[in-house]
């Protein structure tokens, strides 16, 4: 069963991302195209990704406090919602709200799947069911481009929002019926732990240290999915039905890296390396091959094949690393807040985000003005190549021993609310 339940996480990803990045194909070619210029997409993004940090500060709390079913329930029930209003947009402003209310829904989704293999899988195992629920963010990227493509010109972009908001809802009712919380995971405690209130977290070295890195580390893969597919209409020219046949190249790529990489630190620590330098080498490794290849994009692409695969490997890296990143939660902080924990870490993901797509889209539309598309996307892959570097970088170097922090478990330990008989 815990492999059932994984799935659903997996498929629960795989939703958050097919709701997260039509937008951003419907919008790159076609009628939406002439309402959303590059600017406007970026601040767009801005919209989503400020959402996106603020629901952090609480979604992970709220998850741990009411429990991963209806926690995870009502994050994708409201995404979903959010998703079917894009229907209804008709001007910038409305699609902003529209996207702003997205943010807030989906930042529930990792805390969510985390919370859910923290309950299902033993420690050595985790990056690897973290591995496999987190890949349904690369198969929903590979789902996207042919789906919405054949969706938006068949039925239009109105009705492409209604259809895949019904998948959404499908999953909440499975989802309701399905799940439950093993035995031995806590429901009924033999001392109830206390939740680490937020400050507390914040006050950590190890939660500050990773909100910190993923501010330069996340936005190298929203460049990938957000940005894809308006590279291929302006660099290359190409509309959305080619857009939908081979944009899923990259995701094919990165989508091997969530299993690559959750395998590679299950293998090595199999190999008797300890868990914490086991997970930090594979992390170094991911944003390596993060920067080196966003780096290397200016000068290794003449032809869009090039292209996807520079991306592809760019993406490879970025869920390898993230595979990694989703165990170290409950590796540090007490099992009971590791969803709180990693939800306050990825505020991170929203500031990055906020910041690095307006500025994404502002370069884009000043530079290619003057000097062209082409240009203003070399500027890009070099400054998310430099992002990387240096988020891995605060990483390694910055956050310390990934062990058990002996202060947030002693004060989880502190209340007893309910004994044992005998004791």
């Amino acid at each position: 069963m815990r492999w059932v339940m994984v799935g659903m996480a997996f498929l629960a990803t795989v939703l958050n991302y097919v709701h997260r990045l039509s937008f951003n194909y419907l919008s790159a070619d076609g009628d939406l195209r002439k309402l959303i210029p590059d600017d406007v997409f970026g601040y767009l993004g801005t919209a989503f990704f400020i959402a996106y940090m603020l629901s952090n500060v609480f979604s992970g709390y709220v998850i741990d406090r009411l429990g991963t079913k209806l926690g995870y329930s009502l994050c994708m029930g409201f995404w979903t919602t959010a998703g079917l209003v894009h229907a209804f947009a008709r001007t910038p402003w409305q699609f902003g709200i529209c996207r702003f209310f997205l943010g807030i829904g989906e930042a529930g989704n990792w805390p969510a799947g985390l919370k859910l293999t923290s309950e299902w899988f033993p420690p050595h195992e985790r990056s690897t069911a973290s591995g496999v629920f987190n890949s349904g963010s690369a198969l929903g990227a590979i789902i996207v481009p042919p789906l919405v493509a054949y969706m938006g010109l068949r039925y239009g972009w109105r009705s492409t929002f209604v259809i895949l908001a019904v998948f959404g809802y499908i999953w909440v009712i499975a989802f309701r019926l399905i799940y439950y919380t093993p035995k031995g995971a806590g429901t009924v405690p033999v001392v109830k732990k206390r939740a680490i209130p937020i400050m507390k977290l914040l006050a950590t070295r190890f939660v500050s240290t990773f909100i910190l890195a993923k501010i330069f580390l996340e936005p190298v893969w929203y460049f990938v999915t957000f940005w894809l597919g308006r590279y291929l209409v302006d660099v290359h020219h190409w509309d959305l039905k080619k857009i939908g046949w081979f944009a899923i190249l990259p995701f094919i790529i990165a989508d091997i890296g969530n299993i690559a990489g959750g395998y590679f630190t299950q293998f090595i620590i199999r190999r008797g390396m300890p868990i914490p330098r086991a997970r930090k080498l594979a992390v170094g490794l991911s944003g390596l091959i993060m920067g080196v290849s966003l780096l290397s994009g200016p000068f290794l692409i003449s032809t869009p094949v090039s292209a996807l695969i520079i991306f592809g490997i760019a993406g490879f890296g970025y869920t390898s690393y993230t595979a990694n990143c989703l165990a170290f939660p409950s590796d540090v902080v007490p099992k009971n807040s590791a969803a709180s924990a990693w939800g306050l870490a990825c505020i991170g993901n929203g500031l990055g985000g906020a910041v690095f797509q307006s500025l994404s889209g502002v370069t884009l539309k000043s530079v290619s003005a003057v000097h062209g598309y082409t240009s203003a996307y070399n500027i890009l892959f070099i400054g998310f190549g430099i992002s990387a570097l240096i988020g891995v970088g605060i990483l390694l170097f910055g956050m310390g021993p990934l062990i058990k922090d002996e202060a947030l478990q002693r004060y989880a330990d502190g209340e007893c609310a309910i004994a044992a008989p005998g004791l």
